[in-house]
């Protein structure tokens, strides 16, 4: 996981230098950034924010790791090869698919809503809606005072207040109403920040927007039964 994509990174920065474009724009993750166990709850999360390497090591976390050196070596690339480098930061991205296949991201909400869960974790989790995400890579593109990180997030959610959401919208779904974890106190959002995005002109589209349109996205593919048009238009007034 970690190879392709440092190596994977450092082929395209070089060849971006060597056909002279004007600005490239990276897309990083999340997970390049918020995996400190250090880090105090009280603290903002932002753009100055990296995750802790060997932390992530120890945690066998390959995924974040990956993230985290990929985007270090993009850096690092950039400045040796004088390339116009802008990085965006995702957070778990939902929205309408554009593939026929379910991936990782919309397995984290499909999972409630087939019945394979039968509980919900209790931890937290930040979304962006996929139009979103994709409107963050233009204006960073297009702004030619663009630099550095913006981090791509709307909200932090507990995954109780997740699946509250999802019921309301779908009560017709065997949607779990109980926490794995009911020994615990109940895991708190981080803080972040998304202001260095908002001050391009980006207007985040709401998280329950966001999780809607996952699961019509979700019904129209077929990874779920289509409730009636009376039934569906009586949860949307609700």
């Amino acid at each position: 996981m970690v190879e392709p994509a440092v190596n994977g990174t450092k082929n395209v920065i070089v060849a971006s230098a060597e056909a002279k474009v004007r600005r490239v724009v990276f897309t990083s993750s999340i997970g390049a950034v918020y995996m400190d166990p250090n880090r105090s709850p009280d603290v903002v999360v932002d753009e100055s924010c990296w995750s802790d390497l060997d932390f992530c090591k120890n945690t066998r976390n390959w995924y974040c790791y990956g993230k985290a050196v990929a985007e270090q070596a993009a850096w690092d690339m950039a400045k040796e090869k004088g390339v116009d480098l802008v990085a965006v930061n995702p957070v778990l991205v939902l929205g309408p698919l554009l593939q026929p296949n379910v991936n990782a991201s919309t397995i984290h909400v499909l999972k409630y809503l087939t019945g394979s869960a039968k509980t919900y974790a209790n931890s937290v989790q930040a979304y962006v809606h996929v139009k979103d995400v994709a409107l963050a890579h233009i204006l960073v593109f297009e702004t030619p005072s663009a630099s550095g990180r913006y981090l791509c997030a709307e909200s932090v959610l507990h995954r109780g207040e997740v699946v509250e959401i999802l019921a309301k919208f779908f009560p017709e779904y065997p949607i779990p109403t109980k926490c794995s974890d009911e020994v615990k106190p109940r895991a708190k959002p981080y803080k972040f920040t998304n202001q260095k995005l908002k001050d391009l002109g980006l207007e985040f589209t709401s998280v329950k927007q966001c999780l809607y349109d996952t699961v019509k996205s979700l019904q129209e593919k077929g990874h779920l039964p289509v409730p009636t048009p009376h039934e569906d238009s009586i949860k949307i007034q609700s």
